[in-house]
């Protein structure tokens, strides 16, 4: 299955980075039953962001029960060397893997190695980096993902330049990518991003650090639907 199959038109996509790893296994299942579909691993390894974040390990963990519920597993691989985890995360089970292209001199090549894995692929950019610029990395990956914070850290708020970044991206790929957008997304601007053209929105803090998850969840669907 590609990616076009995997999205029900617009999708929000709960990110792990903010939920109670006391709980994950608990909170996975309440997001499932309320729909959630997509879920959104952050990989950092304390170079091209400060903090060491999670891996393969915990993506073994998680995938088999969201894949038993029709679900999938996308990894957002903020590491200086995206090439070298594609093998080890396709194995403990990840459908996609999103890197950054400040990274990649050469996108195509890393596009095409996750597409040798098996894996979906998206290709990342910063706040700093052109949207054109991204807009030609991303030739050939199934989506492109505009960072509406500077990486590294859950729980900033949401750069209002975003909105028109996202509307410039979609002006020069077309309606064919999807484009995701990642960074302080919640009720108050997801609509907004909507409008612009975004498919997929990735949502940590304004999910994980609600009293009701499934509820947050719900009612940010119902905003971008």
């Amino acid at each position: 299955m590609s990616w076009r199959d995997w999205v029900r038109g617009a999708e929000v996509e709960p990110s792990i980075y903010a939920a109670d790893f006391l709980h994950l296994g608990a909170q996975i299942e309440t997001l499932l039953a309320a729909g959630a579909r997509i879920f959104h691993v952050d990989v950092g390894d304390g170079r091209f962001i400060p903090p060491v974040t999670i891996g393969p390990i915990l993506v073994q963990a998680i995938a088999p029960p969201i894949h038993a519920a029709g679900g999938r597993v996308e990894c957002h691989l903020m590491v200086e060397s995206p090439s070298d985890q594609l093998a080890l995360l396709a194995e403990a089970g990840a459908d996609s893997i999103t890197f950054h292209l400040e990274v990649a001199p050469d996108p195509a090549s890393v596009i095409a190695s996750a597409r040798a894995e098996g894996l979906g692929v998206g290709v990342a950019f910063n706040p700093e980096t052109s949207v054109e610029t991204a807009a030609a990395a991303a030739a050939g990956a199934d989506f492109a993902l505009c960072m509406s914070v500077h990486p590294g850290f859950s729980g900033q708020a949401f750069l209002p330049e975003s909105v028109d970044r996202v509307r410039r991206l979609r002006e020069l790929v077309g309606p064919e990518l999807l484009l995701q957008i990642d960074g302080g997304v919640g009720p108050a601007n997801a609509r907004s991003v909507r409008e612009a053209g975004a498919d997929l929105f990735v949502a940590a803090s304004s999910i994980f650090y609600a009293d009701d998850i499934a509820g947050a969840y719900r009612s940010l669907a119902a905003v971008v639907a």
